[in-house]
């Protein structure tokens, strides 16, 4: 069964970093292209980083470019989200998702099949 767990959220000051993880189980995530949605009260679930499937190119969405990067470890079956710099405006559910053997990637939620449950980020002082 496939399934995507998210982990690495939590309260952070601005300015602070952290690091998100996505991990996979019941498939092979080097064949799926990955991205990373957030969602803050109220607004629509925005894009901010995906990977292609097999090796495939990044994109990060513009308003978080030079802040947010994406990386996966095939070994792990993991993909992560290292966000820096945070800010305020950054506080939202991040969810991951996937979707098989897709590359380049894209930054929308229609693209995708599979999501997982969603992990809290909250930048405040």
């Amino acid at each position: 069964q496939l399934q995507l767990v998210e982990s690495g959220g939590g309260l952070v000051q601005p300015g602070g970093s952290l690091r998100l993880s996505c991990a996979a189980s019941g498939f092979t995530l080097d064949y799926y292209a990955i991205g990373w949605f957030r969602q803050a009260p109220g607004k629509e679930r925005e894009g901010v980083s995906c990977i292609g499937s097999s090796g495939g190119s990044t994109k990060v969405a513009d308003s978080v470019k030079g802040r947010f990067t994406i990386s996966r470890d095939n070994g792990k079956n993991t993909v992560y989200l290292q966000i820096n710099s945070l800010k305020p405006e950054d506080t939202g559910i991040y969810y991951c998702a996937v979707e098989p053997m897709v590359s380049p990637c894209v930054l929308q939620a229609s693209g995708y099949e599979y999501w997982g449950q969603g992990t809290q980020v909250t930048v405040s002082s």
